[in-house]
């Protein structure tokens, strides 16, 4: 796993250790990254569920401002602290143990508007993707014109719209699929 594009390209990140997480592969982060950027002039990034931190470090390499890394087991703390620190991007991160709905919480009572948010639940809790999408909408956590990307099993499907949430495109690659929303816009 490494950075694929930006000022930290080609570094090498950690994966946790584990059969609990599934890093991104690079072929569906740099498909990923051409759609929704691929490159931000500033901002911030939220990476929900953030495993090893590839994704938000990813978003950092290619401009965003700061990212806020949120995940609720230990070892992957951990692991995107260390993958931060060999980045040299601890000082544009905020690394949070933390339930996705505490966390949300927090976000709201701060008053933290995002540029981008990426969403990777484990895939048999649809659920959550839907309460998230919710949240996102209802306390406006998305810029306009921002994106929220979901990855997901290619076997489920989210809904087209979540209120100012539309979705843009639905991607398939074997088993995964990506979902991309954007705050106000409209769909195709």
């Amino acid at each position: 796993m490494r950075v694929i594009s930006g000022s930290k390209k080609g570094r090498l990140l950690k994966a946790v250790p584990g059969q609990n997480t599934r890093p991104t592969t690079d072929k569906v982060k740099e498909s990923m990254f051409n759609i929704i950027g691929p490159y931000f002039d500033g901002g911030w990034g939220l990476d929900l569920f953030a495993g090893s931190g590839g994704l938000g470090i990813e978003g950092l390499s290619r401009g965003l401002e700061k990212v806020l890394f949120v995940d609720h087991h230990p070892k992957a703390i951990e692991t995107i602290r260390s993958n931060l620190a060999t980045c040299q991007l601890m000082d544009f991160a905020e690394v949070y143990k933390n339930d996705w709905r505490r966390a949300l919480k927090i976000i709201i009572h701060r008053k933290i508007v995002f540029q981008v948010i990426w969403l990777d639940p484990p895939y048999k809790k649809i659920k959550h993707y839907h309460e998230i999408l919710q949240m996102v909408n209802d306390y406006r956590l998305l810029e306009n014109g921002g994106s929220l990307v979901c990855e997901h099993s290619s076997d489920m499907s989210l809904p087209d719209t979540y209120g100012l949430l539309n979705k843009m495109k639905t991607t398939r690659y074997g088993s995964i699929a990506l979902s991309i929303y954007k705050m106000g816009s409209t769909s195709p």
